[in-house]
């Protein structure tokens, strides 16, 4: 989605409210205000990468301010990048004042007050999205808005100037590339923050570790959901499929494994505790995402080596050489998988 709007055509008396009107509607709600008399020019031009918005605005010198009255009118959690190309500017959020000069990079919180003050005409860009997309803590983020990154920084070197050709650029990838993109523009954003905020962590993975942990968290939370599938988990978290698999590389299991391990492994728990009044084999596999009962003791016996209803039995009738309730191991579950496809081919480490 492409969307151009300017005060050119809006009578000279009207532009400044049509321009707080549309700057607010496009981003977040705030007043703008001329810093100078006169008719006020202002163009604004935004495209949509999934999840990530990318606008580029261009405007003659204004004071830009976020109260806590407009940060109710929308309250979803936001973080911007916003990044200097042409004039300069000063920003504030929690007390901290940056001074923010051509091709430097500032990040700010939408959901705290802040504010920017644009001396001259300007050109920047603005990078809004999600602030979950990022799986970083508040308190990380709070230690990161506010500081100025340019060319000179070791990532913003590399950050920079990907970020100006991605908003020069955005109106032209099919929804497939965006959603893609936009994957690649958290991780490293992500990347950016978690170096800012913990200059002696180096670790290259800290980034790529905390976005596998949260979908894993995810996985764990709706095992009993039987539509739970690397399809479904790419959707929630807006990336490809590929860059999915991609993440859970370094894993030692696929995402679809994991999957089928997590639900084995409570379905034998729960099939393990002695209780008054024992649940049906069926009802477990249901409760926790197997549909099929057929396929569901398949699978269990392919991992465990017994029936789900001989491991109850060694579990709670105190049988001799009781079995242990453990995860199942790796050459057992290659063999059966619930039925989700696995990769055919090694994913391409580039965009």
């Amino acid at each position: 989605m492409s969307m151009v709007l300017t005060t050119a055509s809006v009578p000279d008396q009207e532009k400044v409210a049509y321009w707080n009107d549309v700057v607010s509607r496009t981003l977040v709600p705030m007043t703008v205000a001329p810093r100078d008399d006169g008719p006020f020019d202002g163009r604004i031009a935004t495209h949509r990468l999934g999840y990530l918005q990318v606008s580029t605005l261009e405007a003659d010198a204004e004071r830009v301010s976020r109260t806590p009255a407009l940060i109710t009118r929308s309250p979803e959690p936001l973080m911007a990048v916003g990044v200097q190309i042409t004039g300069t500017a000063t920003f504030v959020q929690d007390g901290r004042r940056a001074e923010v000069g051509e091709g430097d990079l500032v990040m700010y919180d939408t959901t705290r007050p802040y504010s920017f003050d644009y001396p001259q005409r300007f050109i920047a860009h603005v990078f809004q999205l999600p602030r979950h997309t990022l799986g970083v803590a508040e308190s990380d983020v709070r230690r990161v808005t506010g500081d100025v990154i340019g060319t000179r920084d070791g990532v913003g070197a590399v950050l920079l100037p990907f970020l100006a050709t991605l908003a020069s650029t955005a109106g032209s990838y099919p929804a497939a590339v965006a959603n893609r993109l936009a994957g690649n523009v958290v991780e490293l954003f992500a990347t950016l923050i978690a170096k800012r905020a913990h200059p002696a962590d180096t670790g290259p993975d800290t980034a790529r570790s905390q976005f596998v942990g949260r979908i894993r968290e995810h996985i764990d939370r709706n095992l009993g959901d039987p539509d739970l599938s690397p399809e479904s988990i790419a959707r929630v978290f807006h990336i490809s499929i590929r860059y999915l698999h991609r993440l859970f590389e370094g894993e030692g299991i696929t995402v679809a494994r994991l999957i089928q391990q997590r639900r084995l492994e409570e379905c034998s728990r729960e099939l393990a505790r002695r209780a008054r009044t024992a649940p049906t084999v069926s009802s477990v596999a249901r409760r926790w995402g197997f549909v099929n009962p057929a396929h569901f003791s398949r699978t269990f016996r392919a991992a465990y080596g017994v029936s789900p209803r001989d491991w109850r039995s060694a579990h709670t009738q105190g049988h001799s050489g009781q079995l242990p309730v453990d995860t199942p191991t790796s050459a057992r579950t290659d063999q059966l998988v619930a039925g989700f496809p696995e990769p055919t081919s090694r994913v391409p480490s580039g965009l």
